[in-house]
């Protein structure tokens, strides 16, 4: 009875897609097992896990008091749970990528491979990452993207804003609780380094709004360049250049090249079962479409945010985005196509690679390509889903909102002359940013020095737990898949994406007649959301966080140009928040280093 039940509350479910409140998912009352799980964690050491109600029949429970409702910025479980991880960053020039067959101009690898470990936890757990700098010349710091880093700004990873980069041959400890759930991942926020190598994948299991038997795991998909990433961001410098198209796109590391090298990556199914599928894109640049050939994907989550359950034929990802996603393993046992297509515009990236692909195969058939390709999904418009209905509501007084010149950020590309050469520069309300990294935002508050340089682009959100309202203008046709750190934002709306944005004049929000198109009643909720080109965003955040936040264009080469801005959130709290001496060592390792260092900044200093 259980079963049928849920499995017939599931499809139920997907009539819910729209914008109304959702009610509240009903969970099964039942006791939480008597007895712990057991695993063993990274170093090989037996890590006893919490007592679970999660089961195939029942995955809207988790545990005692916690299941698919509970408000989880308000309240998670305390395990006692810690995961150790040990990540040592290390460089390779010429490196011959094993499940791709190319070889990039330089790598930097996490423990040897890419991508780097998957991060395993449960909710409620407490996640311990000792990250070795074994660089030759750069420093680096590893952001957890979309944790929000609750009370604890100085964990967020974000070099030049929350810390000084760690330099080479020294070591830095990053904690922090998995107060979410959900699927994610990890990457440098240091310069280039990203596009070289230093990412990988987190999952944090817990409760899911649709039953399922089978969990596959995390499944980063991401562009690849042979090129390193600095080289290819040093080439973007003068003004008429354009980012090149990716030489690959890889899934979970693998793919075959344009030479016929590699191999595809292959997904294993059970027929007859239900999979939960964790997608990220993790790419610098390219924006997907993802579809599997015979088959549907039911959403049941995108980013870190739980939603009502809806089925899509196809799925856009932007840059940083993820979706969980369920998928019944109901066709012929076979072969089929898991694909990836592009917008045609152009606009939101390209790859050399012409049908990017891997392999979803049912138990039981032979090792063989699929034969039929299907047919592409319509092109999404490089525009992501923004009518997803949030499980945990959040409503937003209407009356709160308005638009003024303090809260509108318009988003430019300039040409500027720096240090005799023209170069080109992302700018955010008349200016790109560009911070210092041994003067992170951070170590000027913990000096009590309030006098940011306005390259620092600080926008101060003084007030405690009201909504904090800004109107994003581009003012250009590039679409941007922007991110917030620390928080979850509310898309309250958006302009309509445009088929080929590079014709038209830009579209300033009206707030005389764009107002009333907005949502305030649980929109859509989640922390990458592109914004339209030649159009305008509406996001909101409540400022329940002490920190210096990024909000930031997640494109490499752009937020290396400049696009981004730091919310500065009740800075009267972070001293009772953040311990601001603990920054101080690894800032006077960093000058120390740096004072001699063969290469210096040449960007914003931020991420890739």
């Amino acid at each position: 009875m259980r079963s049928t039940f849920l499995r017939s509350f599931g499809c139920l479910l997907f009539a819910g897609f729209g914008t109304a409140a959702p009610s509240p998912i009903p969970v099964e009352d039942v006791t939480a097992d008597l007895f712990p799980r057991v695993n063993v964690d990274p170093r090989g050491e037996l890590v006893r896990r919490a007592p679970t109600c999660n089961t195939p029949t029942n995955r809207a429970c988790w545990t005692n008091g916690f299941n698919i409702n509970t408000d989880y910025e308000t309240n998670f479980p305390a395990t006692g749970v810690v995961r150790n991880y040990d990540f040592e960053i290390t460089e390779v020039d010429n490196w011959l990528n094993p499940k791709e067959g190319g070889i990039k101009e330089k790598a930097m690898l996490i423990n040897g491979g890419f991508p780097g470990p998957t991060i395993v936890a449960d909710w409620g757990d407490t996640i311990r990452v000792t990250v070795t700098n074994k660089l030759r010349t750069n420093g680096t710091s590893i952001h957890w993207h979309g944790i929000h880093m609750r009370n604890n700004n100085v964990n967020d990873g974000a070099n030049g804003i929350t810390e000084c980069p760690i330099p080479p041959n020294s070591s830095k400890v990053y904690t922090f609780r998995a107060e979410q759930y959900g699927s994610s991942w990890y990457h440098s926020h240091f310069s280039s380094q990203y596009g070289n190598g230093v990412v990988g994948s987190i999952q944090i299991n817990g409760p899911h709004s649709l039953p399922f038997e089978e969990d596959l795991g995390v499944f980063p998909i991401t562009d690849w360049y042979y090129r390193s990433a600095d080289h290819i961001q040093h080439d973007l410098i003068p003004p008429g250049t354009f980012p090149p198209p990716s030489d690959n796109v890889l899934f979970n590391g693998s793919h075959v090249n344009a030479g016929g090298g590699g191999e595809y990556a292959r997904v294993k199914l059970k027929p007859g079962k239900r999979h939960l599928l964790r997608i990220i894109n993790t790419s610098v640049d390219n924006t997907f479409q993802v579809s599997l050939v015979g088959h549907q994907f039911t959403v049941v989550a995108a980013d870190f945010v739980p939603v009502n359950a809806f089925t899509a034929q196809s799925l856009f990802l932007a840059v940083g985005q993820r979706y969980d996603v369920t998928i019944d393993a109901s066709q012929q046992v076979g072969n089929y196509w898991f694909n990836v297509t592009f917008s045609a515009s152009g606009a939101c990236g390209t790859s050399r690679m012409a049908k990017p692909a891997a392999i979803f195969q049912y138990e039981g058939a032979p090792t063989t390509l699929p034969t039929n390709p299907g047919t592409a999904p319509p092109d999404h418009l490089c525009e992501d889903n923004a009518l997803l209905v949030p499980v945990v509501t959040r409503t937003v007084p209407p009356t709160e909102f308005s638009a003024s010149p303090t809260n509108n950020l318009p988003v430019t590309l300039e040409t500027k002359v720096w240090e005799g050469v023209q170069r080109v520069y992302w700018e955010v309300k008349g200016q790109d940013m560009n911070i210092t990294w041994d003067e992170p935002t951070l170590e000027y508050l913990a000096k009590g020095n309030m006098n940011f340089p306005q390259r620092y682009n600080v926008f101060e959100v003084p007030q405690s737990n009201v909504w904090s309202f800004w109107v994003i203008e581009n003012i250009g046709p590039v679409p941007h898949p922007m991110h917030l750190h620390g928080h979850d934002f509310l898309i309250l709306g958006r302009s309509p994406a445009l088929a080929n944005p590079f014709v038209i004049q830009p579209r300033r929000f009206n707030p005389a007649t764009d107002t009333a198109s907005l949502d305030f009643t649980n929109p859509t909720r989640r922390d990458v959301t592109m914004l339209p080109g030649n159009g305008w965003l509406v996001v909101a955040f409540r400022s329940d966080n002490p920190g210096a936040w990024l909000f930031h264009c997640h494109i490499a080469w752009h937020v290396a140009q400049g696009l981004s801005v730091q919310f500065l959130e009740r800075v009267q709290d972070i001293p009772q928040t953040v311990p601001l001496d603990a920054i101080e060592p690894n800032c006077q390792r960093w000058t120390e280093y740096y004072a001699t260092s063969p290469h210096k900044q040449f960007d914003s200093g931020l991420r890739r």
